[in-house]
């Protein structure tokens, strides 16, 4: 089975920071986005994985062959940005006729029986109750949970089961064909080429899609979510820093996440803090906040903050969502 995952969004719900870096490498619990997905599915023995790019992909491409040489990638330009059915239409070359697919959006990171998913007999797309399903595409299920009809952002839902980005699809090179059909013909909702319209007319065709249902979900898309999500994950096994070195005169509140080579001193951190590498803090109090790389922080307060890599702030006390590169002095 293949993954294909697609990371051409522009992120603009996270400007500064996505000016200058993809959404899917923004860090989270000290790695990036994009990380946590491939690392969840190599784990369940994925070795091939497509991702369809656009904004800023080169560095997507760029970080991905160093940091997982030894899979199977490919990587697949989206031109145009005209909805997720046209980006997994972009890919159609590299699916062959007897392929299985999982599509994983680049910004979801989910917790869910994978195993179980993956060994079903049928097609299976992930979903969640949610309060307001308006802003999601929304599966209708029936008593056996089989899939009777999915509509992207319904005005009227007829359901509270929200689509959260995870589709296991068993029938891949037929999506493919709907989803050509649908672009050739222009046929588009809401000025987008959908994925639902096309699982929809797999459904209307016949096919049996099941749903399943996922534990946890975190569309990090948003400065909220993603500061939420690196405390829900801080919180679990194996993401904070468990053995963290001396710093002068320094308080650490668990759990961090402190990467290599992190220069700290008068300063008390945490808790819920993620610190990239190579960044120096002092006199200094971080708390719920993301830090990127070689970033600079001296005589400032801060919380609720998501800080780009190579910033350098100095006095201030505020909640900030500052960019790669910026240079901001309060003293």
């Amino acid at each position: 089975m293949k993954a294909v995952i697609p990371v051409a969004g522009a992120g603009t719900r996270l400007r500064p920071l996505t000016y200058t870096q993809p959404k899917a490498l923004i860090p989270i619990a000290g790695k990036p986005t994009i990380a946590f997905i491939i690392d969840q599915l190599v784990a369940e023995g994925f070795k091939e994985f497509v991702f369809i790019t656009g904004y800023l992909g080169e560095k997507i491409e760029d970080h991905i062959t160093k940091k997982y040489a030894d899979l199977k990638t490919y990587f697949v330009n989206q031109d145009t940005r005209e909805g997720l059915g046209h980006a997994i239409w972009s890919a159609r070359d590299l699916i062959k006729p007897k392929d299985e697919i999982l599509i994983v959006l680049g910004d979801t990171i989910f917790e869910a029986d994978l195993k179980s998913v993956l060994s079903s007999p049928h097609s299976s797309l992930g979903v969640k109750k949610v309060e307001d399903p308006r802003q999601f595409g929304v599966a209708e299920i029936d008593e056996e949970g089989f899939i009777k009809k999915v509509v992207e952002k319904p005005k009227i839902p007829k359901s509270n089961m929200a689509l959260v980005g995870v589709y296991k699809i068993k029938e891949a090179k037929a999506l493919m064909d709907e989803l050509d059909k649908n672009i050739k013909a222009k046929k588009r909702t809401a000025e987008e080429f959908h994925l639902t319209d096309a699982l929809q007319q797999l459904i209307e065709g016949g096919v049996r899609i099941t749903s399943f249902n996922v534990d946890n979900w975190y569309d990090c898309g948003k400065k909220e979510v993603l500061l939420e999500t690196n405390a829900i994950l801080l919180k679990k096994s194996g993401y904070a820093s468990k053995k963290i070195p001396f710093f002068e005169n320094t308080i650490i509140v668990h759990p961090v996440s402190i990467a290599n080579n992190v220069k700290i001193s008068n300063s008390i951190i945490g808790p819920y803090v993620a610190i990239g590498e190579n960044t120096e803090i002092q006199y200094s109090i971080v708390k719920n906040s993301i830090i990127g790389n070689f970033a600079k922080i001296e005589d400032a307060s801060l919380h609720h903050s998501i800080i780009g890599s190579d910033a350098s702030i100095k006095g201030i006390t505020q909640s900030l969502n500052i960019g790669d590169n910026t240079e901001i002095d309060f003293s």
